[in-house]
């Protein structure tokens, strides 16, 4: 029966992982169909790219700064336990891999290559990694502090903070850093419209997003005994609420309303094991409301050019997950309990702090030493040209 569980557990939260691994294809699809035609093909050679990257530094570096574990050791330790171990790295790593995907979408059109590469190999083997191990592990002995100071450890079941608020706030001091894109913000004070290239590519990247979201979600229990269907149903509510909010607020626009339900599912991640539906439903509403306000708000008179929006997406709607979770996660609201309102907010600045401090860090040292940004011409010509020497759809094809 051991035996029989360990390999249930071990295909499990494999499942898990290459459920998170396919939402990778949705930030693909999500940004190409968002940019401008001459900026499609470097944004799926990023999303690829940048998780490759991920899995080697995370593999060798991050999974040990989170978790105290390495994988120096000969192949038979490795596959005990039916490799249990190994492929619990590997749903991490898809989470830990998502945060260079929410920074794509904010510095996209104008983003060097290989400079983002290097701070993809900072974050996701330090930056990222330390926070992590602080809520998911234990280290430092912060989250006893915080339940000894709150009566409760502060509540992340599924990253709402630790990975879309940290992964949206990092973004945040790169997207300043970098600049708005050229003839964004006209010198007269008006607007340049940079409307999506491709509204099915951008469908089709939400509608991937979300399915791989339940594997997100649900398989962060990590083992079949501790699956629960409240944060299965409880996703799937936050992602409607999510939507209608959006639909609602935006005015029908379709880049709100397919954006809406993502901001919905980030809200709900952290309390979607100990919420009431209807609370789920709620905080998914909110999401999607603060996305479109706040999107619009930081585009047009903030001026600062988020392209996806992912610091209203990720770095807000994440925050706000992680304070709803101390809200509708109380029994008195029809939640499960055990959870602190103070702990949360605590937790959630926490995240919020570390994040910004690390984006500050990492973006500015790259951008005063070998810089970040294309340069106007290369710009104007766009990254597909620039960087990879092909367009997305060649003007120059042969006809048979």
């Amino acid at each position: 029966m051991d035996a029989l569980k360990q390999g249930v557990d071990a295909f499990f939260i494999l499942m898990g992982g290459i459920m998170v691994l396919a939402m990778h294809a949705g930030f693909a699809f999500l940004e190409l169909g968002t940019v401008r035609r001459k900026n499609q093909v470097n944004a799926l050679v990023k999303i690829l790219v940048d998780f490759s990257v991920s899995t080697l530094v995370y593999f060798s570096i991050g999974y040990a700064v989170a978790y105290g574990t390495h994988f120096f050791v000969n192949a038979e330790v490795l596959a005990q336990s039916n490799g249990y171990d190994l492929v619990k790295f590997f749903f991490l790593l898809t989470f830990a891999a998502a945060i260079p995907a929410i920074i794509s979408g904010g510095i996209a059109e104008r983003a060097r290559f290989w400079p983002q590469l290097i701070a993809t190999a900072v974050i996701v083997g330090f930056i990222y990694p330390f926070f992590e191990g602080v809520i998911w592990n234990g280290n430092l002995g912060i989250q006893g502090w915080i339940e000894q100071a709150f009566g409760a450890a502060f509540h992340d079941f599924a990253g709402s903070v630790v990975v879309h608020a940290v992964g949206g706030w990092i973004a945040l001091p790169a997207v300043v850093l970098l600049g708005a894109r050229y003839n964004r913000y006209r010198k007269d004070g008006s607007l340049s419209a940079h409307p999506p290239s491709s509204i099915p590519f951008l469908a089709l990247g939400a509608w991937v997003l979300c399915v791989g979201w339940f594997g997100f979600n649900v398989m962060s229990a990590q083992t079949v005994d501790k699956i629960s269907g409240l944060v299965a149903v409880n996703s799937l509510l936050a992602m409607v609420g999510g939507t209608i909010a959006a639909l609602v607020a935006g005015r029908n626009d379709p880049g709100f309303v397919h954006n809406g339900p993502l901001a919905g599912l980030v809200a709900v991640c952290a309390g979607s094991d100990i919420m009431h539906p209807f609370g789920a439903l709620v905080t998914g509403a909110i999401a999607g409301l603060l996305f479109v306000w706040l999107f619009t708000l930081v585009q047009n008179r903030w001026r600062i050019d988020d392209v996806l929006g992912v610091w209203p997406l990720h770095g807000l709607c994440g925050t706000w997950g992680g304070i709803a979770a101390g809200i509708f996660g109380q029994q008195a609201l029809g939640g499960l309990g055990g959870v602190s309102f103070g702990a949360q907010v605590v937790g959630t600045l926490m995240g919020v702090g570390w994040a910004l401090l690390g984006g500050w860090v990492v973006y500015g040292l790259i951008k005063k030493s070998i810089g970040l940004r294309l340069d106007p011409e290369e710009e104007f010509r766009g990254a597909d040209l620039t960087i990879h020497q092909i367009s997305a759809s060649p003007e120059n094809e042969t006809s048979w």
